[in-house]
């Protein structure tokens, strides 16, 4: 059995860890505009993707579909995302970003740099480049194992 020291020192834990406090560093410095993590992540797509449907939606952004259900009524409640019939598929709604979810996106931009650079500020800069590189080969080597797969709302 693991001693405490070992828990610690376990790369799940110190993802969580990491995730907690990028959620943190990410919520204190997006404060104003009162947007998640998780809404930020759609809005960003779905302005990328003019037109994308939640499905395509939730594997780029890597969320589960279930729950971006849920986090698409409160982007469009604040009035920054529409939902609008698919013209081959009524049942699929298409989603929009809208003007106000634009000026979102272009005013919340500085505190997302800021977010970033709090967040790899322990790190000197070639241990940010390594960080990311490293972070990204564990990601796309385990890609296959999440419950929520990224993909891409393109479809490539």
């Amino acid at each position: 059995m693991a001693n405490r020291e070992d828990f610690h020192s376990m790369p799940g834990h110190l993802i969580r860890r990491a995730h907690q406090i990028s959620v943190a560093i990410f919520m204190e410095e997006c404060a104003a505009h009162n947007v998640t993590p998780v809404q930020y992540a759609c809005l960003s797509e779905i302005a990328r993707q003019p037109g994308v449907d939640a499905t395509r939606l939730a594997s780029a952004v890597a969320f589960d579909r279930s729950t971006l259900g849920n986090v698409l009524e409160r982007l469009e409640t604040k009035g920054w995302v529409d939902r609008r019939p698919s013209p081959e598929d009524r049942r699929v709604k298409l989603l929009h970003i809208t003007q106000a979810g634009e000026q979102l996106l272009d005013a919340i931009e500085p505190a997302v740099v800021a977010t970033q650079k709090r967040l790899l500020k322990p790190l000197s800069a070639a241990d940010r480049k390594l960080f990311m590189r490293l972070v990204g080969e564990l990601v796309e080597g385990n890609n296959d194992v999440s419950r929520a797969p990224l993909g891409r709302a393109d479809g490539d």
